[in-house]
Parts: C-alpha cells; sequence; structure tokens
C-alpha cells in the first residue's frame, strides 16, 4: 500500500462516468480502467472520441499500456475495452464471476450461441489475486452488489470501486439489477472500507448533487466518516433497507437494454450482418422499473 501510483480521471458527461488511467511512474507502464465507448442513443451512433482521448494522453506521457480493466458488465455506457485492445495490443481483464452475468443476459437475449465463459476477455481474476502495474503490485476484491461481477481493483494505495461507493456526498450505488442485492453491497463495501484509512477510493460515475463539478477521489477515512449512507446505517439490515427503498423510486438506467449486449462480450459491438449493418436486441418487456 505504500507504492502510489499516477490517477488521471477523464470525466464522460454524457453518461457521468470516470475513467481512469493509472500508472507506474518510475516504469511508464500504466493501465486503462472502465474506458468508455461514445454511444448516442438518438441516432444509435458509436464513436470512439472518449478512448482516443484516453489514447492521446497516454501518447502525450509515453506511457505503455499493460492492461485494460473492466470493474463489471456496466449498465449505463458502452465498454471500450475491445477498441483499446486493438488499438494498443494490451490484454483485457475482469472479475472471474463474469460468467454468472453472462448466463444471466444470455437468458434474458435469447442468445444459445453466446459464449458464457468469460473468454471475451483476455483474463479472468480471482479474488485477491495479485498482478502489477508496472512494479507496483495490485491485487483484486470481489466487491458484489451492485452487480454479481463487481470487483475493486488496488493498485499500490489507490483503489477502483466504481459502482460500490460514490463520493461521500452521494452515498452507495444501486443494487436493484438483475442479479444486485442490497446486503451483497453492504458486505462489499465495509471489505474496502477495511483497507488503510489513506487508501485513495476512486469512483466510477459522479452525478454532481446541488450541481457542483465532478469529483471522484476520496479516501477511506473521508469514506467512513462523511458517505451520507455509510457513516450513519450501521447494519446490513439497515442498509439495505434504505438501499432497497430508494432504488425502487428509480427507473432503469436508459442504456441497461443496449449496452448490456456489448458489456457482456467485452465491448464488441454485434457482428454486421448481410447488408453490412449492426444491430442491438432490445428484449420488451424484460425488466421493471418503468417510469411512465
Amino acid at each position: 500500500m505504500t507504492a502510489k501510483p499516477e490517477v488521471t480521471g477523464f470525466f464522460e458527461p454524457r453518461t457521468s462516468s470516470i475513467q481512469y488511467v493509472v500508472a507506474d511512474p518510475e516504469t511508464g507502464k500504466c493501465a486503462i480502467v472502465d474506458p468508455v465507448l461514445d454511444y448516442d442513443e438518438k441516432s444509435a451512433a458509436t464513436g470512439t472520441k472518449e478512448a482516443d482521448r484516453i489514447l492521446a494522453f497516454i501518447a502525450d506521457k509515453g506511457y505503455e499500456v499493460e492492461w485494460i480493466l473492466d470493474t463489471h458488465p456496466h449498465a449505463d455506457h458502452f465498454s471500450a475495452a475491445q477498441y483499446l485492445k486493438e488499438k494498443t495490443g494490451a490484454p483485457t481483464a475482469i472479475g472471474e464471476k463474469v460468467t454468472e452475468v453472462q448466463k444471466l443476459w444470455k437468458g434474458i437475449y435469447n442468445w444459445p450461441e453466446f459464449r458464457e465463459d468469460g473468454s471475451q476477455w483476455d483474463k479472468l481474476f480471482a479474488d485477491r489475486e495479485t498482478f502489477k502495474v508496472g512494479n507496483i503490485p495490485a491485487f483484486v476484491m470481489f466487491s458484489p452488489g451492485h452487480t454479481l461481477a463487481s470487483i475493486t481493483y488496488v493498485v499500490g494505495d489507490a483503489a477502483f470501486v466504481h459502482d460500490t461507493l460514490f463520493m461521500p456526498d452521494s452515498g452507495t450505488a444501486r443494487a436493484d439489477f438483475p442479479g444486485g442485492s442490497a446486503k451483497a453491497l453492504w458486505h462489499s463495501i465495509q471489505d474496502i472500507l477495511a483497507l488503510p484509512d489513506k487508501t485513495r477510493i476512486f469512483t466510477g460515475h459522479d452525478y454532481q448533487p446541488g450541481g457542483r463539478d465532478p469529483m471522484w477521489e476520496s479516501t477511506v477515512a473521508e469514506q467512513k466518516a462523511q458517505n451520507i449512507h455509510m457513516a450513519k446505517l450501521k447494519t446490513a439490515e439497515e442498509f439495505a433497507a434504505v438501499r432497497d427503498a430508494r432504488d425502487k423510486t428509480l427507473p432503469m438506467p436508459k442504456l441497461i437494454l443496449h449496452a448490456l449486449q456489448i458489456n457482456t462480450n467485452a465491448g464488441r459491438l454485434p457482428e454486421p450482418e448481410a447488408n453490412g449493418c449492426r444491430y442491438l436486441k432490445i428484449p420488451l418487456n424484460a425488466l421493471g422499473g418503468a417510469a411512465w
């Protein structure tokens, strides 16, 4: 935990997502965490503006990409992992529980031919498995709750928690997606907050409460003292009651049915059909949470 990587966040305003480049300043090796592939739902157009912004930054810094890391299959944006792999040659990785998410969504999308073995990524990490970014030690913590497959990457003194903890003034992530669990999320957050107090926490979204500027970095100590959920709610049952009640008021993310068929496939777009076009498959009435 003494190693201190350089962490640069890239805020993507369309989905309020934060993407990261985490680098070892000694070796110039880096990892990209949760990159976004641009998607406009009105025109169904895809683009690489966000991913190219990251590549330009890496080129300017002279970094070498060692890893392209997903924390989980996202429900609100497309992953640019495959695009960045094609551009950099770096391996892609995610937690091994992604296979459970693939099985779940394979059924929702009625995809008999879809591979549910996680082979779309180059590496499936086990819980507490170690790796390195340059010379900086890193390890993986399973963090289920938001999804079955959610993980946290701890690289030196930096923890990339994505949809578990938000900034302290925003609390915690929802847990009502297929396979989600508020009680599991509570226990995952307890594991994260058991890290040393000085551990830097990097979250994956910021919805700018009160109209403030985007923020994405805090510490374990700040989360324990100030998080509007974790500083007040003291048991898994208490947390789950508050979290479940809040989640019942939230509509499903507008891109969930678009994004999961891309992101359970490691950021690969559907193959072109005979006319050269690619098509998304949207199952009707498969999810609750309609906001009429």
